[in-house]
């Protein structure tokens, strides 16, 4: 098991450069299996999720390597359609690759995909989509046979901008007959990176970035080079880092426009923000004021930045209120938060947070993803040394975030246990 121990009381200074989307190379990874050739990625991050993805590759029977910062994948011999139970419960996004089995061989068997307990995300709107586009879907013994003759034109209306079944209806439909449109897709960044990927490999989709997506459908893709888009959501919680403990960083490699709601919120509470191209510069105020958010769909503010946001706000002046829109269970993290002095009550979807002047040390668990990066936020403010355990959750999503901290002067060190 791994921890980090961290002392607090440190501000915040320096720069640092954002790695690639976690959400964006994922199905983009998925996708690579498409055009039975070479795909080579480049600004991969080096995370749990994607190694996983790779490894999901490779038993099907791609081969991967990597070499300096650059993937290759050869997906020229893929042998199974049958995606591993044991990695397939290890992470919700492995779904994905369903849709790249069923594009390319009109068949996949595979099981209910795990990941973070943060409430229910069932995949029937991804077999929904499967079976608008003529795929044949039966369960039995728990595992999930997809097969067709055919991947039909379809309308896929989606009841939820669910971001995954957007996703896989896109790479499903790619090498369709006909023009396939998905109404209600999900708007978020990664979904357009995710078109100019399939694009760039010969794919004919447009409407990504808006509710609607328009696939038309080709008979071939090709060997392809892309570049991953910089992660919003790691740029967003190291912005709040700097945030609560009163720092002034320059964060690079961002795209500002797809943190627009983040920032905002920022301003709101009193940091003064220096937007660039491609850079974003804060300077944080001595105290934070509280504020209010709602969690909501993009371009609304991201659910993935929620508990994040309400570590900042536990040392704001005032009485900030959270609204969680998206996942019911993803208050999990706030009783590690009260352990560590927070005034944190939970009342359905909603958090009221009581700011107190500061955080006190504590030994804490990671309950998810960024349930854990919140953990950290929270002892970068505390008094003393806050050790928090169950990191794994946390190094599923970010790349080499103690040692992005410590260049920016946190105090910080990860420690690996039995």
């Amino acid at each position: 098991m791994k921890r980090y121990i961290v002392e607090g009381g440190r501000a915040l200074q320096g720069k640092i450069v954002i790695s690639g989307s976690k959400n964006a190379s994922l199905p983009i990874i998925a996708a690579s299996i498409l055009n039975k050739g070479i795909t080579k990625l480049y600004n991969v991050p080096n995370i749990h999720d994607t190694q996983m993805m790779f490894e999901i590759l490779k038993k099907l029977g791609c081969k991967v390597k990597k070499n300096n910062g650059k993937i290759i994948i050869d997906s020229r011999n893929i042998k199974s359609y049958e995606i591993s139970e044991e990695l397939m419960r290890q992470m919700r996004s492995s779904v994905t690759i369903v849709g790249a089995l069923i594009g390319r061989y009109k068949k996949a068997i595979f099981t209910y995909p795990g990941g973070c307990d943060i409430g229910s995300r069932p995949i029937d709107l991804h077999l929904k989509a499967f079976r608008n586009l003529g795929v044949n879907i039966e369960e039995e013994d728990g595992y999930i046979n997809c097969s067709c003759d055919k991947i039909k034109s379809s309308e896929i209306s989606l009841d939820f901008p669910s971001v995954g079944a957007t996703e896989n209806a896109m790479i499903a439909s790619a090498l369709a007959d006909g023009k396939t449109i998905i109404t209600n897709a999900a708007m978020e960044p990664e979904i357009i990176d995710l078109q100019n990927f399939l694009n760039k490999m010969g794919a004919k989709i447009s409407g990504a970035g808006t509710n609607v997506v328009t696939i038309e459908g080709v008979h071939n893709l090709k060997d392809v080079s892309y570049k991953i888009m910089p992660d919003r959501i790691e740029a967003g919680t190291f912005l709040c880092a700097s945030a609560i403990t009163g720092g002034n960083i320059t964060i690079k490699n961002v795209i500002p426009e797809n943190l627009t709601p983040v920032l905002h919120k920022l301003e709101e509470c009193g940091c003064k923000l220096d937007v660039k191209k491609d850079e974003i510069a804060i300077d944080s105020p001595k105290k934070l004021k509280a504020i209010d958010i709602k969690t909501m769909p993009y371009p609304g503010f991201p659910t993935d930045m929620q508990s994040v946001f309400a570590s900042m706000l536990t040392i704001a002046k005032g009485t900030s209120i959270v609204i969680e829109n998206i996942f019911e269970n993803r208050y999990k993290y706030t009783n590690e938060l009260k352990r560590m002095g927070a005034k944190i009550t939970i009342e359905g979807k909603t958090a009221i947070i009581k700011g107190v002047r500061r955080l006190s040390k504590a030994n804490v668990k990671a309950t998810d993803l960024r349930g854990g990066a919140s953990l950290v936020i929270a002892a970068l403010n505390a008094k003393g040394k806050t050790a928090i355990e169950d990191i794994e959750y946390i190094l599923r999503g970010y790349e080499d975030f103690d040692k992005k901290l410590k260049k920016i002067g946190a105090k910080i060190k990860l420690e690996e246990g039995e």
